[in-house]
């Protein structure tokens, strides 16, 4: 890759759907296409979400997500291969956990980076473990405020950490996605910055990140957008994912920003492109601000729990809430929970909250 242009990471996710052949399909496409590396989500339902999560609005509609993410549950062995056929194309293999456990196998293959996706950016332990692997981070900022990136860096480390600008919408539009922050969140939290792009054009935000100084890009990936993976329907297929990589490639060969100004305004409309730009900001976009709190990670109780019942370890645990549990306290007050007394009926999967607990001297 040249080192003035831009790496692409196809996010190939669950697209597999949880066969291998399928999973090589898709490196040797993504290879092909002009990936640098692929990414996939190790999965483990119970780390992510609670039983009782109900319905989840997704790019295919209405999804028992549970149940999905519990039939997308593979052994060691399947993580293990995909390495294999990743690196037999000369991609990096980059994989996001999504828990502790989770966590551990991925450490256990020795990956040469790691992805935290934007709704464990508060996942408070999740951060914790990884900070002790000493590897670079990428972080997606989406769904977060500058407190969440800055609590999350503290953790992981500026000197290991790249954040990758995103917006938590599927797809998300692209007047929302505010490329001026790039720079911005470089300047404020002295990282590197990248982009992890939802839109649906595989030119206008890749093109305009890299004019704005993104240097990593993470793009969905699929043989066919209308497959029946999670995130199909808003992926690149090889033919567009190769678009992305030529435009990307043609920018960087311009050389001067006045050079690549002059490319994207006569390939875009102007006021389209001071549209992407946005004012910098660090804000919630309009699309992901019903998400807020309910995306990101709280603690939830795994059982039901009645008055007199002291908490246990084991009755907590850091899970998404989506649209049906109500969210629970931030994942940092993890540790102060174990030992409280429980004050009044909580179903199981709710988030729990002070008032569900004596105080002490109650």
């Amino acid at each position: 890759m040249n080192r003035t242009s831009m790496e692409l990471i196809a996010e190939i996710g669950t697209a597999h759907q949880g066969d291998l052949g399928r999973a090589e399909k898709l490196v040797k496409n993504a290879a092909a296409s002009g990936a640098d590396c692929v990414k996939f989500q190790i999965i483990l339902a119970r780390e992510i979400l609670h039983p009782e999560t109900g319905l989840v609005q997704l790019p295919g509609g209405a999804t028992p997500l549970y149940e999905v993410f519990q039939s997308l549950e593979r052994e060691d062995s399947f993580y293990s291969d995909l390495k294999l056929l990743t690196e037999a194309e000369g991609l990096e293999f980059l994989a996001t956990p999504f828990g502790l456990e989770s966590a551990a196998l991925l450490r256990k293959l020795v990956p040469p980076r790691v992805k935290i996706a934007s709704p464990e950016v508060n996942h408070i332990p999740l951060l914790k473990d990884i900070a002790r692997w000493n590897v670079p981070v990428l972080l997606s900022s989406g769904v977060s405020l500058m407190g969440d990136l800055e609590e999350a860096l503290e953790i992981l480390g500026r000197e290991m950490t790249t954040i990758l600008h995103c917006v938590t919408s599927y797809p998300a539009p692209e007047e929302e996605y505010n490329l001026n922050l790039i720079s911005c969140l470089s300047e404020v939290l002295g990282v590197p910055v990248g982009i992890s792009d939802h839109t649906l054009d595989p030119l206008l935000v890749p093109g305009a990140a890299f004019f704005k100084g993104a240097r990593i890009l993470e793009k969905h990936f699929t043989l066919d957008r209308s497959d029946s993976g999670l995130d199909d329907p808003i992926a690149l297929d090889p033919q567009d994912f190769r678009k992305m990589r030529d435009f990307t490639d043609f920018l960087a060969d311009a050389g001067s920003p006045g050079k690549i100004q002059a490319i994207l305004e006569k390939k875009f409309d102007k006021e389209r492109l001071e549209a992407v730009f946005g004012n910098g900001a660090k804000v919630l976009a309009e699309s992901e601000k019903v998400n807020y709190g309910l995306t990101n990670r709280s603690i939830h109780v795994t059982r039901e729990l009645h008055p007199g019942m002291v908490l246990k370890p084991d009755d907590l645990a850091v899970l998404r809430t989506e649209k049906i549990l109500r969210p629970g306290l931030h994942p940092r007050y993890l540790d102060l929970l174990a030992g409280k007394v429980v004050k009044r009926f909580i179903p199981s999967g709710e988030g729990i909250v002070w008032e569900d607990l004596l105080d002490e001297g109650e």
